[in-house]
């Protein structure tokens, strides 16, 4: 039976040589993009910036309203197409998008660390992700066998395909869906299919392809259920990460204990976060997390 550790944990993301958190404070955040640097919103920065006068390339302003929106305004030349930075060994875009983002989670590193150790080097792993953005996750995991990408946005997906060309993996089995992720599971289920690990990283609202409404509090409990009958006593892990919701990590935590229950293995909870860079830095939290790892 799957056990809940209930001591929180703490996944740190140090950055690398193409993304560098410089420094945060005051509601912002200051971070490099290979050789442009941007400043987003960021409400969980509630000290102080350790820079002054930040120099950036564009900054994110956000809208007034509760349902947020806001618009990139820049100071600087950055190519409107996006621009190529690379993590280990795979290639994607970057570029300044209208949801604040820049294309991909820089945050999600030592996840995608994580879920190739969980696999053990192995090259057969039947992997899914699903809500999986611009595939760069999908591209990690593809080094330990084949994948299913699963994204309700069509550019995103297309995306995924032009990033996976940029990293010379074309040749490797992913399937490249554009789909709503709650009812693909569902189908998978009644397929019969199995899956040596899942990741999943829902937004707190959403839309399907075809108009469907995703809610996080509501559709959750019922997709890690779905989730739970795509695996078995001889996968590997589930990663679930969730952001900007007033929730606990030990919420999240309980909810797979409940649905693992009939698996070996442990649950773990915690948070996500960032360093900043340089002399004085600190831990920017991003996300809340709960995984199941089963070593077999």
């Amino acid at each position: 039976m799957a056990q809940l550790v209930r001591d929180p944990l703490l996944m740190v993301g140090q950055g690398w040589a193409d993304y560098r958190l410089l420094d945060s404070g005051a509601g912002r955040k200051w971070e490099a993009y290979g050789p442009y640097r941007f400043i987003r919103p960021e409400p969980q920065a509630m000290w102080s910036p350790r820079h002054d006068g930040w120099d950036a390339h564009g900054e994110f302003v956000p809208g007034s309203d509760e349902d947020g929106g806001g618009r990139w305004v820049m100071s600087g030349k950055v190519p409107a197409d996006g621009w190529p930075l690379s993590w280990r060994d795979i290639r994607f875009t970057a570029q300044c998008t209208p949801f604040r983002h820049l294309g991909f989670f820089p945050d999600m590193a030592p996840v995608w660390d994580w879920m190739r150790a969980q696999l053990g080097g192995r090259q057969d792993a039947q992997t899914l992700n699903l809500f999986g953005y611009t595939g760069v996750g999908s591209l990690a995991l593809s080094e330990c066998g084949p994948v299913t990408h699963v994204d309700a946005s069509k550019k995103s997906v297309a995306q995924a395909r032009v990033n996976t060309e940029l990293s010379g993996m074309a040749d490797r089995p992913t399937r490249w869906l554009i789909d709503d992720a709650a009812k693909f599971a569902a189908r998978e289920v009644r397929r019969g299919r199995r899956y040596d690990g899942i990741i999943l990283d829902p937004p707190k609202f959403g839309r399907g392809p075809d108009g469907e409404v995703w809610r996080l509090e509501e559709g959750l409990p019922g997709l890690i259920a779905d989730c739970r009958r795509l695996l078995d006593g001889d996968s590997r892990f589930l990663f679930l990460t969730v952001y900007a919701v007033r929730m606990s990590s030990l919420a999240l935590g309980g909810l797979l204990q409940e649905a693992f229950a009939g698996l070996p293995g442990q649950v773990e909870h915690g948070e996500i976060a960032v360093a900043e860079t340089g002399e004085g830095s600190r831990l920017l939290p991003t996300a809340i997390f709960a995984r199941w790892s089963n070593p077999g």
